[in-house]
């Protein structure tokens, strides 16, 4: 299904927990009642092109892509970010990520103004592979209608879109 090795077998109880806690120790698929699957934190939300957005504190959110994006693509070798300050509508292509594989289009999921980029990509573009979830995000948005992200996608729904994938 998934390039990639297996984190330890997890069981139904464990994967709730650490998903809630947010405590993954790499990305990568994990290996659940013998099968493989991408790590979709419950927290997040997401959209069809594969991206996590992470509400944090007022209108502002955190964009990246998901572990199962990072893993179809391979090793991401450069990432090209908006600018700050960079006005984007939900949908917009504000990017670009290269990989070893291909190169993709990262999009804007809300309407809004790019408040941040993550610098640290610029010198490790690894960090999509490694850490998708954590020290891999990409970009935050100050968001213009907050009512927006009731449209996108829940853990579970990203879940099932994924596994249509498949």
């Amino acid at each position: 299904m998934l390039d990639g090795g297996a984190l330890p077998r997890r069981s139904s109880a464990a994967y709730a927990s650490a998903a809630r806690d947010h405590r993954w120790v790499r990305a990568g698929p994990y290996l659940l009642d013998g099968r493989k699957y991408p790590v979709v934190p419950e927290e997040l939300k997401y959209t069809e092109e594969h991206e996590w957005i992470a509400v944090r504190q007022g209108d502002s959110v955190r964009i990246g892509i998901t572990d199962y994006a990072q893993t179809q693509l391979g090793e991401v070798v450069f990432v090209e970010l908006p600018e700050v300050g960079q006005q984007v509508g939900a949908g917009d292509s504000v990017g670009e990520i290269e990989s070893t594989k291909s190169v993709s289009e990262v999009y804007a999921p809300l309407n809004g103004s790019v408040t941040a980029v993550n610098e640290a990509l610029a010198d490790s573009p690894e960090l999509i592979n490694s850490e998708p979830y954590g020290e891999g995000w990409m970009f935050e948005i100050a968001v213009s209608d907050a009512a927006a992200l009731d449209t996108l996608l829940d853990a579970a729904a990203y879940r099932q879109l994924i596994a249509e994938d498949a």
